[in-house]
């Protein structure tokens, strides 16, 4: 009667051998590989240090005027600009504010490499039924699995540093903006379409000056998203040496430092807010747009 106790499974020695042999496999992928691979990924490093130095180097008087102008030039309000003001303020009041920068380098860096990657896909799978049920599967995947998991492949391969979080960080966050890319173009209406067919477009002219037009509100979305996600990410990524706000709640969780942890943490919370009220007042100004346009 054991056996209704006991769930089968596969004989303890030969699953060893089979995790053994795939975890040498992967190390030995990694010492053939691994220089070429850290080769690769040398430009977008030089690209991140670049941002990193300029949000960090440059007063925080023209850092502070260039976020409450971007968020301005997006939001068109000037409730979001001031609720992006104070938050800054006290962030930068509270000594956060080289830490600060350092996270949203990493965040807007991870943002345009999320959108270079996912916006492509995206719009591929709106155009081919079979690819997006062969995707769908593997973002399924992505979004389901734990944050965690993706640092052991990343640092297996290219080791402990900005680059390796970087890549974690972007492959978290990648999901939603194929999704609501893929989403918004969809949703085009097909007598839109048709009229662009009409009068004779091809399909590249229907797809930049008519769905991609359309389908930015969901676009944003995607983006919006993928931003928050980045930011879910910025704890997890500094255990493998991303710095910025993730480093001082891991300082504060292996010290115990209260104050610290909570501080950092509202500060994360207060960039999202930022990132969310901006991206988002943009996004209803897209749709605004859309609906005087077709109204």
């Amino acid at each position: 009667m054991d056996w209704l106790f006991t769930f089968p499974h596969l004989d303890d020695a030969i699953l060893t051998a089979t995790k053994k042999s795939i975890d040498e496999s992967f190390r030995a992928f990694t010492r053939a590989y691994g220089d070429l691979i850290e080769t690769l990924f040398y430009p977008l490093q030089l690209f991140l240090n670049f941002c990193e130095h300029f949000m960090t180097d440059t007063p925080w008087p023209l850092i502070l005027l260039l976020l409450l102008g971007t968020a301005w030039i997006a939001s068109r309000s000037w409730k979001v600009v001031a609720g992006t003001f104070a938050i800054l303020f006290v962030i930068g009041f509270l000594g956060m504010w080289t830490d600060t920068m350092k996270t949203v380098s990493m965040i807007f860096v991870s943002t345009i490499i999320a959108v270079v990657i996912g916006l492509p896909i995206g719009i591929a799978l709106s155009r081919s039924e079979r690819l997006r049920r062969l995707i769908n599967p593997v973002l399924d995947i992505m979004q389901t699995m734990p944050s965690f998991v993706y640092l052991i492949p990343v640092v297996m391969l290219l080791g402990i540093g900005k680059v390796p979080g970087l890549i974690a960080v972007v492959i978290y966050a990648l999901p939603p903006m194929i999704r609501m890319t893929d989403l918004g173009i969809r949703l085009v209406d097909r007598d839109v379409l048709e009229a662009a067919d009409a009068f004779g477009s091809s399909s590249g002219q229907k797809l930049l000056k008519v769905q991609l037009p359309l389908a930015m509100p969901n676009i944003m979305a995607g983006i919006n998203q993928t931003i928050m996600m980045t930011l879910a990410m910025v704890v997890v990524a500094a255990m493998i040496g991303v710095q910025g706000l993730g480093q001082p709640v891991l300082k504060a969780i292996a010290n115990q430092y209260f104050t610290l942890g909570m501080f950092n943490g509202f500060a994360i919370v207060g960039i999202a807010v930022i990132f969310d009220r901006v991206s988002q007042a943009y996004g209803l100004r897209l749709q605004k747009h859309r609906e005087v346009v077709h109204g």
